[in-house]
């Protein structure tokens, strides 16, 4: 496999892992979706350096 098409399967896996237990832990939506929104950003963030970094 192409190593793009595994960093994308890795990622999703982690995601799968953290999501419900991120979910349980917030009982407030609009603390949830902040939280949310920084977890975009972080991802973001990583993915566009790992593209910068790495081609």
């Amino acid at each position: 496999m192409n190593d793009d098409i595994l960093s994308v399967i890795y990622l999703l896996l982690v995601l799968v892992l953290i999501i419900p237990g991120f979910i349980y832990a917030i009982k407030n939506k609009k603390e949830f979706f902040n939280n949310l929104f920084i977890w975009i950003l972080i991802i973001g963030v990583i993915v566009i350096i790992s593209k910068f970094l790495f081609y």
